[in-house]
């Protein structure tokens, strides 16, 4: 979850939403990646979830990581949160998965540089804690008596808001992790082409990153549970946005459907305020029940894009947000894939060739079937495993297109990124595959296993 955001006065008028995401725009020479990704903390005795206070706990690690190297400390209500250092942030989902939002960089050769430093520096301090952390889309044992809750108020609001709008919406929060990766657009224009491309090919992603098909302990039936969760969170602000694909989208028709989307809070001088299933449209006309009288700031506004949770997101740039979490080659790999796709018009048109053509019931499908097959999905005639075939060749040629050279040049582009996705394709197995395998075979049904044989 991300940070409250700071900065810009009132909104005096509505083009001025609009106007805030189309700030965005940049040259491709300042296009940026945007790497983050999230895993989950255990006592490696009880190999129970770390608890925000204690000598093993959340804060620990926290505190460890600001004393050890550097570290800036973001506090709420005077209890450490999260961490702050060189244009990236360490923070806290609900649950006390910790996650990195890496800085903007100019290569992936350079965000996985920043993964590495970071596992790095995790593991220094969780080791001497006697904790450790394992990536993965679910957490495969815990129930949700068994999770904490940070002390951070939008969660407390949030927690109690989830039973309202949906089924599945607390084990979002609480037992879910997942990687993602944040991309720049040129223009209007270009948004809208990289925003369906994103929606569209997003259960590609999550088919070849499925890595949760373990829940409370058993299998569950599906590659993804983490994708199959968000079906059912709340369909005020999820999915796959038919709208997207009409003409005429662009950034207003983002706002309208962004204000239609009801509110979590206000935050105002360090405090959530509740303006749960309330209205920024009534907010921007100073008639929000939670402070009448007053409009919001673009500060509101940016901390409302957060709460909005599609499978592509936009703000000041797109997030693509469909895979699993998982081990460390995958983390560098997702950036990899979306890159290779997004940051070279020939590669971009032709993943917008893959799909142009689906229309919105097939896109669903789509992602429905991802979260229980993976890459042995089958829809209208459309195999998985062929699309990401083709999805992947092609990301590998706009990486080569790219042609950013990394290790001190050795390494002409940043093709052998994606060499983990190229494995899945020519195995068939995703890591949820792996991880049944292991379950049937050498694990002989111990599911405590994965902790040993998965952390980083």
């Amino acid at each position: 979850m991300s940070i409250p955001q700071s900065g810009g006065g009132p909104i005096e008028h509505r083009n001025q939403l609009a106007e805030y995401l189309a700030s965005g725009c940049k040259p491709r020479k300042d296009w940026r990646i945007g790497t983050e990704h999230e895993k989950f903390g255990y006592c490696h005795d009880s190999l129970k979830p770390l608890p925000y206070d204690g000598p093993r706990s959340i804060r620990a690690m926290l505190e460890g990581l600001r004393d050890r190297f550097g570290w800036a400390p973001v506090l709420e209500a005077g209890q450490i949160s999260g961490l702050v250092k060189d244009g990236a942030n360490v923070s806290l989902e609900p649950g006390g998965q910790l996650e990195l939002s890496g800085a903007p960089l100019e290569t992936i050769h350079q965000t996985c540089d920043e993964v590495n430093e970071h596992l790095r520096q995790v593991k220094s301090v969780a080791d001497d804690l006697g904790i450790g952390f394992i990536g993965l889309g679910a957490a495969p044992i815990w129930r949700h008596e068994d999770m904490p809750m940070m002390p951070k108020g939008r969660y407390r609001l949030m927690t109690d808001y989830m039973d309202r709008v949906g089924t599945h919406g607390k084990q979002m929060m609480y037992r879910t992790c997942t990687v993602q990766v944040n991309l720049d657009f040129g223009s209007e224009a270009d948004m809208v082409q990289k925003m369906r491309v994103a929606l569209a090919l997003q259960p590609v992603a999550t088919a070849l990153f499925a890595n949760s098909p373990f829940f409370e302990g058993q299998p569950n039936g599906h590659k993804s549970w983490r994708s199959r969760i968000w079906r059912d969170l709340d369909p005020a602000r999820t999915g796959m946005l038919p709208f997207v694909f009409d003409d005429g989208f662009g950034f207003d028709a983002w706002v309208d459907y962004a204000l239609d989307v009801p509110m979590y809070f206000v935050y105002r001088d360090g405090v959530y305020i509740d303006a749960l299933g309330q209205s920024f449209r009534d907010f921007l006309e100073g008639r929000l029940p939670a402070l009448p009288g007053e409009v919001p700031t673009l500060s509101d506004w940016a901390d409302h894009l957060t709460t909005i949770f599609p499978e592509a997101r936009v703000k000041k740039y797109i997030e693509m947000r469909g895979a699993d979490g998982g081990p460390w080659r995958r983390l560098c790999a997702l950036p990899a894939l979306w890159v290779g796709l997004m940051y070279d018009q020939g590669a971009l048109d032709a993943a917008w060739d893959l799909a142009k053509g689906w229309d919105a019931e097939t896109r669903e499908a789509l992602r429905v079937a991802a979260s229980v097959d993976g890459l042995d999905a089958r829809v209208n005639g459309i195999s998985m495993h062929d699309l990401a075939r083709e999805l992947v060749a092609i990301a590998e040629t706009g990486l080569k297109a790219r042609a950013r050279p990394g290790a001190g040049g050795m390494l002409p582009d940043e093709t052998h990124f994606l060499n983990a996705l190229s494995e899945s394709i020519e195995t068939g197995q995703t890591p949820a595959d792996e991880l049944l395998s292991r379950w049937k075979g050498d694990w002989q049904g111990d599911l405590s296993r994965i902790y040993a044989d998965y952390s980083y």
